[in-house]
């Protein structure tokens, strides 16, 4: 069956994936994990072929990730319909699994060939989600700390879509906290910090807020959530496109 990693030409895209769907009854889109976000892998075709919703996992090798949306379509192929919140213990050896329906705010971050293939954000699509060396889900007390930001929960957290914890510090301006300016500019430093700028800021100007402080104000920041280690973003203004660039040179800021 024929993976993608990330970017072809849309019409190549398009075409690939209609001809794995008609071959294999689905598509399997592989994306590699950075240093900063992890690995996933959906599939293209359950919604089209068996009126089943799509299926995503994070977190884990691509060829795990594979091998699993693959063993999940044949039961869906064998007329198995998924449910959602309930616990399975036949996907992996050792561990239990579920399922959990997907918000469709969350799609168009993960979930881009399938958006042009359908032409529309409306589809379902399903999260699987694994337990950790435990056997505990994310959403359960004790859960292995070093596994919580491998698999994004995408049921929830549609306001808030950044990987880290809501009350991490990040830099911000005095025009912003205290002026109402909007940001215009943010970096994510190769040592993971983030930057908020209003583009008009001194370095006196300077300030350190929670970063769910930063998204309460301006829910429009969840729009570059996904920014590499190394990378920036610029606006002209709120609701205007980001532009996304490597950081020239840090030294300046």
């Amino acid at each position: 069956m024929t993976t993608e990693n990330e970017h072809y030409c849309r019409d190549d895209n398009h075409n690939r994936t209609k001809s794995d769907i008609e071959e294999y009854g689905l598509s399997v889109i592989l994306i590699e994990a950075s240093d900063y976000l992890p690995s996933f892998a959906y599939s293209i075709g359950l919604w089209a072929k068996y009126n089943h919703p799509e299926i995503i996992c994070f977190g884990l090798s691509t060829q795990t990730l594979h091998s699993i949306i693959n063993d999940v379509a044949d039961s869906v192929k064998s007329g198995q319909k998924i449910e959602t919140n309930k616990t399975y213990n036949d996907i992996f050896e050792n561990s239990k699994a579920e399922f959990i329906q997907i918000d469709n705010r969350n799609l168009a971050d993960y979930f881009g060939t399938a958006i042009d293939f359908y032409n529309s954000e409306s589809f379902p699509a399903i999260q699987l989600i694994w337990t950790d060396r435990n056997d505990k889900f994310p959403w359960e007390t004790d859960f292995e700390e070093e596994f919580i930001y491998k698999q994004p929960l995408l049921d929830r957290n549609a306001d808030f879509k950044f990987y880290e914890a809501k009350n991490v510090a990040v830099f911000t301006t005095r025009q912003w906290l205290e002026l109402g300016k909007p940001i215009l500019r943010v970096i994510h430093d190769n040592d993971g910090d983030w930057q908020f700028l209003t583009g008009d800021q001194m370095p006196e100007d300077i300030l350190i807020v929670a970063l769910h402080q930063m998204i309460i104000k301006d829910k429009t920041l969840n729009e570059v959530f996904d920014l590499e280690y190394g990378e920036e973003a610029e606006r002209e203004f709120i609701g205007g496109k980001w532009i996304r660039n490597d950081i020239e040179n840090e030294d300046d800021e």
